[in-house]
């Protein structure tokens, strides 16, 4: 969003979200007639509701059931989070957006500008309410600007059912009005960047309301889900977008993350980096970072679905529990090598390339994320990274439909074929492209989904949470599919064999960790790191084990409880804003 981000700099004197100011008009303002009065004036107020969006964020997937972090976070913590911690009930960016709404009528500006700039704002207004919905559950519908005395203020809370009814309205008007089918900077809304969040919109209400019975909401389940798919499928027929292939599959997957500029064919809207500007964001100092970043790393059991190259599932070998990483990471879907070191992977120093296998100063599991980070390590230390941050893309939408058809029952050989198919090419995998599965993965149901025993379902759910990893995704997922539970998920790391003797992660020759109890060992090999997983040390507790003592799967941050319950589907309403208006109610169970 490189433009609107120097809009932001260059025209942050322009108060345009306060009518009071509007109505004044001093000079360093702009007045009503000058922002609604031009196609200019709508086009510089519109340009300030892009700063809803995430924008250069990477760590958006921090809590989720596939991360351990080096805190587990208080709201999944038992009994630690309360409405006094409670944020988000926040509604500045609502005013603004409804000012335009009501403002944007000057017959100055043609009717067809005029309808393209409120769907965009009504665009902007969906994402905003459903956001709140997901967040919160039922939230005041306000679709007008409020003044400070305005009733509606003090009043209570609309049924789910009326809001996310006037979000798909607003969504479906983004849609037939905004005029721009594509935008090449990739930084702007677009009709099909409409399309795309009303599929993932309508996918998230269909299953919510299917999984989510006791709403007792299920009979319009269906209705939502057509919508998605409709909506996704609108932009698949566009033929705009493609799935990014250049580079081949071993490469062409990270390139999406790590590129300076959008990659245009698959990347429908970003957040653009400028190093002029000094618009940059701080992937590579989160992700790497033992102090500054959560020392994110994946769990075993998540790295356990990627596929084998040959289309079957990795967890079919019996051998697999006691697998060594460098054995296990082999011949798996090649996004497997594009999210997490392994490998060949290499990092850069003063220009020069190291082995770069993972380190355990900033990963708790040995599975240490890459798909947002720069491989030069001048990036590590600071807000440098240049690389933009997709929000929208074209993967999200086919994964979209193949959910919303699997859930419908009506996803067909040739759907699989263009959706997960499509995908799973890109990954490098070899088999089961072009028609869909007919048995489920027990693995998955074991670890994932008890009660899903649709083998489409399963595949696709599997497919999404690999595809749109540290993408911001997961933890609503887990709320639409009523999987809290997967929360609780036991954060686990890489097979040690035993205590002591080094390993060599990546198999360069190069001696990288090994795990000790007690006394450190002496002597040392150098250059590796030691690991103390002792129950004790220096009498607390130590986070970091070994699942059986001496051997088995690093763990980490077990010892510390959590409990997920049902009303941790939604936020408490914060207790400050309860205070200032009781009428909102408390959600159940809060």
């Amino acid at each position: 969003m490189k433009n609107q981000y120097i809009w932001f700099f260059l025209f942050s004197f322009i108060l345009i979200s306060c009518e009071k100011e509007l109505e004044q008009a001093p000079v360093s303002t702009a007045s009503k007639s000058a922002v609604f009065g031009s196609q200019q004036g709508l086009d510089l107020y519109a340009n300030s509701f892009y700063q809803i969006l995430p924008g250069l964020v990477t760590n958006l997937d921090a809590m989720s059931d596939y991360l351990a972090v080096k805190a587990v976070p208080t709201f999944i913590q038992e009994n630690a989070f309360s409405p006094t911690l409670s944020t988000g009930w926040t509604w500045t960016a609502l005013r603004s957006i409804n000012y335009f709404i009501a403002n944007n009528k000057d017959p100055k500006v043609s009717e067809t500008v005029r309808n393209n700039y409120m769907g965009i704002a009504k665009f902007f207004r969906a994402y905003f309410y459903f956001d709140k919905v997901k967040r919160f559950g039922d939230v005041p519908w306000i679709g007008k600007p409020l003044d400070v005395d305005d009733p509606v203020l003090y009043g209570g809370r609309d049924p789910r059912t009326l809001v996310m009814d006037s979000v798909l309205a607003d969504i479906n008007y983004a849609c037939d009005n905004i005029t721009s089918v594509s935008d090449p900077t990739r930084s702007l809304v677009t009709k099909y960047v409409a399309y795309a969040l009303k599929s993932r919109i309508c996918l998230f209400e269909g299953t919510f309301r299917k999984y989510h019975t006791e709403l007792e909401l299920t009979a319009s389940a269906n209705t939502w889900l057509n919508e998605a798919a409709t909506s996704a499928k609108t932009v698949m027929d566009a033929g705009i977008y493609s799935i990014y292939t250049t580079g081949g599959p071993g490469k062409s997957y990270r390139t999406i993350f790590t590129n300076p500029a959008p990659i245009a064919s698959e990347v429908m809207l970003s957040a653009i980096s400028d190093l002029t500007l000094k618009i940059l964001n701080d992937a590579n100092w989160y992700w790497t970072s033992g102090t500054y970043g959560d020392k994110a790393s994946f769990i075993r059991t998540f790295i356990n679905t990627y596929l084998n190259l040959d289309g079957t599932s990795f967890t079919d070998n019996p051998a697999y529990p006691t697998m060594l990483f460098k054995d296990e990471v082999k011949n798996r879907d090649l996004r497997l090598k594009q999210t997490i070191r392994l490998g060949d992977y290499k990092r850069i120093i003063g220009g020069t390339q190291v082995p770069a296998p993972p380190v355990f100063s900033y990963t708790f599991t040995g599975y240490q994320p890459i798909k947002w980070t720069l491989d030069d390590m001048y990036y590590d230390s600071e807000k440098l990274n240049n690389n933009s941050i997709s929000e929208f893309r074209f993967a999200e939408v086919l994964l979209n439909y193949a959910e919303a058809k699997a859930e419908l029952g009506t996803l067909t050989d040739d759907d699989w074929a263009a959706t997960i198919g499509v995908l799973r090419t890109r990954g490098g995998i070899t088999a089961g492209l072009t028609t869909k599965p007919t048995v489920a993965d027990p693995y998955l149901i074991a670890n994932y989904f008890p009660d899903i025993t649709d083998p489409v379902i399963l595949e696709v759910r599997r497919e999404r949470g690999i595809e749109l990893c540290l993408e911001g995704f997961r933890f609503s997922d887990i709320l639409r599919w009523k999987r809290g539970e997967l929360m609780n998920q036991e954060w686990n790391g890489f097979y040690v064999p035993e205590l002591v003797t080094p390993m060599d992660l990546n198999e360069d020759g190069i001696l990288d960790v090994a795990f000790y109890q007690g006394t450190l060992p002496s002597p040392t090999v150098a250059g590796v790191t030691y690991i103390n997983v002792s129950p004790l040390i220096s009498g607390k507790t130590n986070s970091q084990l070994l699942k059986n003592g001496t051997s088995g799967e690093l763990t980490w941050m077990n010892n510390i409880p959590r409990k997920w319950e049902d009303k941790m589907y939604f936020y408490p309403i914060p207790a400050t804003d309860l205070i200032t208006n009781p009428n909102l109610g408390q959600n159940t169970g809060w």
